[in-house]
């Protein structure tokens, strides 16, 4: 009797969880489909429309542009970000040399400086450069703020990986690039592939930098969301639809690659 009602107890506790995690999503992508007379009612019986979608890719608010240029930010903040924390972290996790140690937690540390107060210098440095409102300059913002965090996470991979395949293919005369392409990449994929979902995760999410340092030009879907604050109030119904082309692609990335992402986690929880 014990045991059942600590089941449904654990249970209850779940379905309360699950409920207060989705529930806001889900009136989202309701929202989404509504119109604007409707946007404002609880009900959940309403005649659905896809017009919010289209309104949203039109003039004024041309969420085209946002899509591309979060796409084009996000995959080439991953492209660059993730080969470079790869390589670091094989060094970190493989050579002894001084002040290793020291120089990794330098790396980490500066995760724990809030982003608001480095946004200025970055402006001004910009500024300085002719790069505000542009996409290389959220590139180069993303790529300071997740390679740290990709670096410590694929470090954690490797560590797990026993060297004896290396040193093996080195006495066979294997370079040390060639041992990193051929055994260790391969053997710490799933964490690759996890620190690149978070990488882009990260970086497709990303709203302060990109709300300063973008004006036209380069704004992202983060900030986009912003414009539909209006004279007559928020048109969440346009918002919602913005939301969803937010949370789609990485609801279909983790669709495609789940199998990966929890190997990736579990191989990493164990070293």
């Amino acid at each position: 009797m014990r045991k059942t009602l600590a089941y449904l107890g654990e249970r209850a506790l779940l379905a309360l969880i699950s409920f207060v995690v989705l529930f806001p999503i889900a009136w989202m992508f309701l929202t989404a489909f509504k119109q604007p007379r409707d946007a404002y009612s609880l009900s959940l019986i309403f005649e659905p429309t896809v017009q919010n979608f289209v309104t949203v890719f039109s003039e004024p608010w041309n969420l085209g542009s946002m899509v591309l240029n979060s796409v084009i930010v996000a995959t080439v903040t991953v492209a660059i970000a993730v080969p470079c924390a790869a390589l670091a972290a094989y060094s970190f996790s493989r050579f002894r040399v001084k002040g290793r140690k020291f120089l990794f937690f330098l790396i980490l540390s500066t995760q724990f400086i809030p982003a608001v107060v480095i946004v200025l210098p970055f402006f001004l440095m910009f500024r300085q450069l002719d790069l505000l409102d542009t996409r290389i300059a959220l590139i180069i913002v993303n790529l300071a703020i997740v390679t740290p965090f990709v670096i410590w996470m694929i470090k954690g991979f490797i560590d797990a990986i026993p060297t004896d395949s290396e040193e093996a293919a080195m006495i066979d005369g294997a370079s040390r690039l060639r041992v990193i392409k051929d055994i260790v990449m391969p053997m710490a994929a799933p964490g690759i592939m996890t620190s690149s979902i978070f990488c882009f995760i990260l970086t497709w999410n990303e709203f302060l930098f990109a709300l300063i340092l973008s004006r036209r030009d380069a704004v992202t879907l983060p900030v986009g969301l912003v414009s539909f604050r209006t004279e007559r109030g928020d048109l969440w119904e346009l918002m919602s639809a913005a939301g969803v082309m937010i949370t789609v692609p990485i609801f279909i990335m983790a669709l495609f690659i789940q199998k990966h992402f929890t190997r990736g986690m579990t191989a990493g929880a164990v070293k």
